[in-house]
């Protein structure tokens, strides 16, 4: 069976989609189309912009989106997914390629996260520490345990947890972890502690949003991050999407269900290989591919 897969935050790169503008005449009115729905031109960032102004989280999100829902519709006739999952930002990605979510929805959620993120992290010091060399458990234990918030956030693969809370709280957790033989405990440089009880203003505000828009049944099963299983019913989605911000990101569970449920070939749409490296950690018989635009001049 096929699933598809689209990445979160961090998978930008400058020039990301600019391929598929130049030759792709629906990639272009879609651009054409974000940048009037976002009121700003993000194409111009993604495609000329340096590294720091794509690492601003009002423009990294619909970036990624864009080019993952972007490269998708390109795709055309060979698009045929029986399951889709995204990790983190990509689930919404995933919902509108699989079509439970129109593409201006999609990205209008994908930008009021992407604030509604941001307006938390600075309520609040926060950040993420990533933890290698430990079994889901241990980390777990320490996180209980350790003074002030923090918790497991995103289950990427077997032995690569990352940790999400208070700046103190993470600092602390990350030493425990060291002396209990994490092979690394590394705090990341990012915004705030995404994927955690940190995240409540940012869920509120968005669950508003969610609910005030239109689900359809998706074409295919999606693997939501929140339930690591299959879920088709909109509501549910909707339920899941919302929980999604402060629950953890059960990557390495939906990947292990995926499988179970059939998933022969994992095909990466958007930028990057990082979930394609994540999936052969997690079963390494698994076969990855990246989603490829073939250049058939302009339809």
């Amino acid at each position: 069976m096929k699933a598809y897969i689209f990445p979160g935050q961090g998978a930008q790169f400058s020039g990301m989609g600019l391929d598929l503008y130049e030759n792709s005449s629906e990639a272009q009115h879609l651009f054409e189309d974000a940048n009037e729905i976002l009121g700003f031109n993000i194409t111009d960032i993604m495609f000329e912009g340096t590294a720091e102004q794509l690492k601003e989280t009002k423009v990294t999100q619909p970036a990624i989106f864009l080019h993952s829902v972007i490269l998708a519709k390109t795709l055309g006739e060979s698009f045929k997914p029986e399951m889709v999952a995204g990790h983190s930002l990509g689930e919404f990605s995933a919902l509108v390629a699989a079509g439970a979510l129109s593409f201006e929805d999609g990205l209008k959620l994908v930008s009021q996260r992407a604030q509604a993120m941001q307006k938390a992290c600075e309520l609040q010091p926060s950040t993420m520490a990533a933890v290698l060399g430990l079994e889901d458990q241990v980390v777990e234990d320490i996180c209980a345990k350790t003074e002030g918030v923090v918790v497991a956030a995103n289950y990427n693969c077997p032995g690569q947890l990352v940790i999400s809370g208070e700046v103190d709280a993470i600092e602390r957790a990350c030493e425990a972890m060291k002396e209990a033989g994490a092979r690394r405990a590394l705090v990341l440089p990012v915004g705030g502690a995404f994927h955690s009880p940190m995240m409540e203003p940012a869920r509120e505000e968005l669950a508003a949003a969610i609910e005030n828009t239109t689900f359809s049944k998706p074409n295919c099963p999606i693997y939501q991050n929140v339930t690591a299983t299959a879920i088709t019913d909109e509501n549910e989605i909707k339920a899941n999407l919302i929980s999604q911000l402060t629950a953890p990101v059960r990557w390495t569970q939906s990947v292990q269900q995926m499988i179970k449920d059939g998933a022969t070939l994992f095909t990466e749409v958007g930028p990057g290989k990082v979930l394609q490296g994540l999936v052969k950690k997690i079963d390494r018989e698994a076969q990855t591919a990246s989603a490829t635009f073939e250049t058939k001049g302009d339809e």
